[in-house]
């Protein structure tokens, strides 16, 4: 029941800011098209298209303001109005009352707030669909003023999002049940994933601990910065953090104007992300332009500046290496080797033909390589895929949705700053590299080094485990077994002591003729 009540909600709200114009002119039925004017009575229509959608998402709760902070990157999918309108939602969503995140805060350190704080700004410098942050200067265990940023968490989140979730959950059941494309696609499984995410956005300590972990794995990349974190000032619905200051990354002119080299700063963004993602495992998973600053300072001048983390991704080895192998094989032209990962790993059916869906795989990428960003519309090549995968029957992998979206957000960052950016070019030697030290020396020492404690542990307690196996009283079957291996091994080193011995004379003779030469024996 609550279920329907949310969605006649959703279908009133579009019809009240008049949305059914985005999709259609004005409805064929007459009854339809007195409907959705009733529903807007009282609301000025004039305003423009992209401004009556961001209201209207605002309207509809924080699941609907991430699915705007989405689209708002998307620039090649969106008119040039609604985009920019959307990118609003970033960071300007309507603020809750200083008062509340006062009490908020209070509550949480269970004292005054000037007692927590040097000084608190009571006006939030960004707010957001989960959270909004207000600056602050808290004096640290040493004595020393630091300049902060406190994040408070929206009140009253947990419900608004079970609600929203519930009602997409059970459409994703009826997609699930009425389309043939719904058993292959999972979107309940998709839903769940995001339900992950969305509750892990909820608990600032979660988010604080990801903070943490990126900012040891970044350290030595110079390339990005990552806020310091006060954990004796975070809890669940409160985080504090270090202040950071930069320009933000939307604000090209100025960052131009401060003298960034801004295409590297693309290029910048795209080692950041594939190191996060095929190096660490673990990824800033929110990366829209909201979330991101460039620094301007003499000693960090020109590194990205990260900002919430409250949705970060991670992929097992084996994920990382089939990526990686899918990727390297792509930038390549490799679309055989493509088509075979997706036999490998169980993708497609076993019985799906190698060469067939090589030629379906190539004839969507082979017309997007070497050309700039600003000539290749990847929602154009996704669309591509999404229909050669259902010819196919590929099944959708739901752990890898929310690398799928950063990769979209990251196309969206590259094409916003230099929109003659070759992703291709720019990723293929980072990924060539990695594969190469997966494969290669380094990652035969790795694993040595790995293991060596538990091979150290072992070896002593070899020698009195077998002695405890041989001394058990074995079966007639097992017993001709053994003598048979025995057997058979002493004839092994009966043919490795002739090969050794034979070897050994081989070199003998050629050290012999090498001393006669240099002798002048002949």
């Amino acid at each position: 029941m609550r279920s329907v009540l949310r969605a006649t909600t959703i279908a009133w709200v579009a019809l009240r800011y008049g949305l059914d114009e985005l999709v259609l002119t004005s409805f064929q039925k007459p009854w339809l098209r007195l409907i959705a004017r009733f529903a807007s009575i009282g609301r000025d229509l004039s305003a423009p298209r992209g401004q009556r959608l961001r209201e209207a998402l605002e309207r509809l709760g924080p699941i609907f303001v991430k699915f705007g902070q989405v689209l708002s990157t998307r620039r090649d999918l969106l008119a040039t109005d609604i985009a920019e309108e959307l990118a609003l939602l970033q960071d300007r969503v309507p603020p809750f009352p200083a008062e509340v995140a006062v009490a908020t805060i209070e509550r949480a350190f269970r004292q005054p707030i000037d007692k927590i704080f040097v000084s608190f700004e009571r006006e939030p410098v960004a707010s957001a669909s989960i959270a909004q942050v207000h600056f602050a200067v808290l004096r640290d265990a040493s004595g020393r003023e630091r300049e902060v940023a406190v994040k408070v968490l929206r009140p009253g989140m947990q419900k608004v999002i079970e609600k929203d979730l519930n009602l997409i959950g059970t459409m994703a059941a009826w997609i699930e049940n009425i389309s043939a494309d719904g058993k292959r696609l999972k979107p309940r499984e998709v839903v769940a994933e995001f339900d992950k995410y969305l509750h892990d956005e909820l608990d600032l300590v979660r988010e604080a601990a990801s903070a943490a972990q990126l900012r040891r794995n970044m350290a030595g990349l110079d390339l990005v910065m990552i806020p310091e974190i006060f954990w004796d000032y975070c809890r669940p619905d409160v985080m504090v953090m270090e202040r950071m200051k930069g320009i933000p990354i939307g604000q090209v002119e100025r960052l131009r104007a401060a003298g960034v080299d801004i295409p590297k700063l693309a290029r910048d963004g795209v080692t950041i992300f594939f190191t996060q993602v095929f190096r660490d495992g673990f990824f800033h998973a929110d990366m829209h332009p909201g979330n991101i600053m460039v620094s301007v300072e003499p000693a960090t001048f020109g590194r990205y500046i990260s900002l919430d983390f409250g949705i970060v991704g991670t992929l097992t080895q084996y994920d990382k290496e089939y990526l990686a192998q899918n990727f390297t094989a792509f930038f390549r032209r490799d679309y055989k080797r493509v088509a075979e990962l997706h036999l490998e790993s169980g993708w497609v059916p076993p019985g799906t033909r190698v060469d067939e869906l090589e030629a379906a795989i190539r004839s969507v990428c082979e017309p997007y390589f070497d050309r700039p960003l600003k000539e290749i519309s990847l929602g154009m090549v996704l669309m591509r895929l999404f229909q050669t995968s259902r010819r196919f029957q590929v099944v959708i992998q739901p752990q890898l949705v929310l690398l799928q979206k950063t990769l979209l957000n990251v196309e969206g960052l590259g094409r916003q700053l230099d929109p003659d950016l070759d992703l291709w070019h720019t990723a293929k030697p980072f990924l060539e590299k990695w594969m190469l030290d997966q494969i290669g020396p380094k990652r035969l020492w790795r694993e040595i080094r790995d293991q060596a404690p538990y091979l150290a542990k072992m070896l002593p307690e070899m020698p009195r485990l077998l002695h405890g196996y041989l001394s058990q009283r074995p079966s007639d079957g097992l017993k001709r077994e053994l003598l048979a291996l025995v057997a058979e091994q002493q004839r092994t080193n009966s043919l490795l002591k002739v090969i050794a011995l034979a070897f050994l004379g081989f070199l003998l003779a050629l050290v012999a003729a090498f001393v006669f030469v240099r002798m002048n024996w002949f």
